[in-house]
């Protein structure tokens, strides 16, 4: 029941990663900093390169999204548990989104140019994907011990 619960609390818990300050950066520390999330990231890749910003968009929206809902299903027994190794790439690829973050973070304090301050919703939408993982990984083993 609690992993139920746990599963159907990250289908409420995602937009709201999605639309929470990842960063805040800025040019300069004078000019102050705006905030940066997943939604406002997306829109002004769109703008400029469209193939990075699909990319994107499958790894922060879609897959872990589309990981949660079908581990759901599965919890609930609307969806064969023999699906649970393609969840589980979901994810990883999920996980892959935070990793690019990261690494854009980490690139962008090294220029040296701007200031770039990491908020909540990065680690929010990190504890989101983590607890999706561990969730998927107790998921298997409730099956297995059913069988």
């Amino acid at each position: 029941m609690i992993l139920r619960l746990l599963t159907l609390s990250l289908l409420i818990l995602y937009p709201i990663a999605w639309f929470a300050p990842l960063m805040r950066a800025g040019l300069l520390p004078i000019f102050g900093l705006s905030e940066v999330s997943v939604i406002t990231g997306l829109q002004s890749l769109w703008g400029s390169d469209a193939a990075l910003a699909l990319i994107v968009t499958f790894l922060a929206i879609f897959a872990p999204y589309l990981k949660t809902i079908g581990l759901a299903l599965v919890q609930w027994d609307l969806l064969d548990a023999k699906v649970q190794p393609v969840l589980h790439v979901l994810g990883k690829l999920a996980m892959a989104d935070v990793f690019l973050i990261a690494l854009y973070i980490t690139l962008a304090k090294g220029i040296g140019l701007g200031t770039i301050e990491t908020a909540w919703g990065l680690y929010l939408f990190t504890a989101c994907i983590l607890v999706s993982l561990v969730l998927g990984m107790a998921t298997k083993r409730v099956q297995a011990g059913l069988k």
